[in-house]
């Protein structure tokens, strides 16, 4: 019987172990998707800024979009 209870909490700690090194890992992948995100809203930034200085107006240009979008389906209804 003793074997039977070591076997089963040997099991409880690894299945322990497991997911603390789990989250362990998914923490550290968090992280460095948000690095990745930070760096890519500084590019895009860049970008807005000197498509402003040339003169582009994306504000228009997205109500323009919008507009054009307004007659469409949206995915959910295509898909179903």
């Amino acid at each position: 019987m003793a074997k039977k209870e070591e076997n089963k909490n040997g099991s409880s700690a690894e299945k322990v172990g497991f997911h603390k090194g789990s989250l362990a890992t998914l923490t550290k992948e968090r992280e460095e998707l948000m690095r990745i995100l930070q760096i890519v809203e500084q590019l895009m930034q860049m970008h807005i800024k000197e498509l402003k200085t040339l003169g582009v107006d994306l504000v228009a240009q997205a109500k323009t979009q919008a507009q054009q979008m307004k007659g469409k389906k949206p995915i959910e209804d295509v898909l179903n």
